[in-house]
């Protein structure tokens, strides 16, 4: 009897904690789902009791930080700036999608440490930011930073997780360039209309002066040598003001640009209508027009977006005079996000990523000659329309500029009926 009492007792004592000390080594694994499922009195029925619910408890919370981390990484990975975020010991632990836009896939995918992404020069400056950032727990500074590609306007701010010297830092990088570069353009438009007011007004007394000195020349009597040198000085200063006032009305008309007058339009009509234009005078360069035929239609002023079309066009025939393969393409196709892409792409001599940097800047030219104002006004209707253009470099020559254009959601009528896809050469 005592023996059978003692192991009773024993088994109601045991078989308990046998089971607690596996449904601990269960949790220790991660395994929050596990429940003592034995039967107990007393002391022990309330430790399995107590065991289980905070074995329930743990999974709650751990649901719950597992949403919390799902909806954080979520947030990461959609915002437009790039974030990377640096461990104590200083080796890269995560970066968000956006960091793929400002940096080479590649590049990106195999970076461990931060000289894996950035130059000498510009790690230095964001490991003195960290350095900021661990005494006041927020640094920032503007960066331009130079790859391959292009030239990047970068605001940095490194953020200090824990105020201790085994910090480690997030860093969030905002491209700016777009912002520079509408600031520039605000500030050229100042400019022109400045210039526009400043010289045009006294170029007409010094022409009409000119125009005096010559009659004048005429009803003297005077040396035939003096009089032909003061006829060829007079001449040079009309021709000069003439060369001035033709400058001058280039800035004006900039600065005067008419506002866009958009109407509903079929973009293949328009392009087709700017090319239009080169009929007959793109000799030797083979052009391959590829117009999708699916396409929503856009709200864009049809004038000006033909002027976006002959400028582009006429910018890569010029690029192409020296290339031994002339080929340009122009072609259409719907976009991202809601939008239509309109691609001009052409086998010249190509963009260097400084050029890139002031290509749609007044006054900027590769041509060696002209106002350099056509591509300012190419950026300038752009922005009127909420349209966006990018340069990249064609392959294996040449340059590629897509222009994204917002369609016109039309949710009355519908989505427009396919028509069959266009291509000419």
């Amino acid at each position: 009897m005592a023996t059978w009492i003692a192991l009773f007792f024993s088994k109601q004592i045991g078989i308990p904690i046998t089971a607690l000390l596996h449904a601990a080594g269960e949790v220790s694994k991660g395994n929050l789902k596990h429940r003592v499922k034995v039967r107990a009195i007393d002391e022990l029925a309330s430790l399995v009791r107590g065991f289980n619910e905070m074995t329930q408890e743990l999974e709650a919370n751990s649901r719950e930080l597992d949403a919390r981390r799902r909806f954080t990484e979520a947030i990461l990975e959609s915002i437009p700036t790039g974030v990377i975020s640096i461990g104590a010991d200083g080796y890269i632990r995560r970066v968000n999608r956006a960091l793929g836009r400002m940096f080479p896939a590649a590049q990106l995918a195999t970076a461990t440490r931060l000289e894996d992404l950035f130059s000498r020069e510009d790690t230095a400056e964001i490991k003195y930011l960290m350095k900021r950032a661990r005494r006041t727990g927020l640094a920032s500074r503007q960066l331009e930073m130079r790859n391959e590609r292009q030239t990047l306007h970068l605001a940095v701010t490194v953020s200090a997780l824990e105020e201790k010297l085994t910090s480690g830092f997030v860093i969030v990088l905002e491209d700016t360039s777009e912002l520079l570069r509408a600031q520039k353009a605000a500030a050229w438009h100042e400019v022109a209309r400045r210039v526009a007011h400043e010289i045009k007004n006294p170029l007409t007394p010094m022409a009409l002066s000119a125009e005096r000195l010559s009659r004048q020349l005429e009803r003297l009597q005077i040396p035939p040598e003096n009089s032909r040198i003061l006829n060829e000085c007079a001449s040079t200063i009309s021709r000069s003001v003439e060369s001035v006032k033709t400058l001058v009305d280039e800035f004006s008309q900039f600065a005067r640009f008419p506002a866009a007058q958009p109407v509903r339009s079929d973009l293949n009509e328009v392009v087709e209508a700017a090319l239009a234009v080169f009929h007959g005078r793109l000799d030797g360069i083979d052009m391959r027009v590829q117009l999708a035929g699916d396409l929503p239609p856009v709200n864009i002023d049809r004038d000006q977006f033909q002027r976006v079309v002959v400028n582009l066009v006429d910018n890569a025939a010029e690029a192409m005079q020296d290339a031994l393969v002339k080929r340009l393409l122009i072609t259409t196709q719907a976009g991202a996000a809601e939008t239509v892409e309109l691609l001009i792409a052409d086998t010249g001599c190509g963009i260097s990523a400084d050029e890139k940097e002031k290509l749609f800047l007044p006054y900027f030219s590769t041509k060696g000659r002209g106002t350099g104002l056509g591509l300012a006004i190419v950026n300038h209707i752009l922005s009127d329309h909420g349209a966006q253009i990018r340069v990249e470099d064609n392959q294996p020559t040449g340059a590629r500029f897509t222009i994204e254009i917002p369609a016109l959601l039309d949710a009355d009528n519908g989505d427009p009926a396919p028509k069959p896809v266009v291509v000419t050469a």
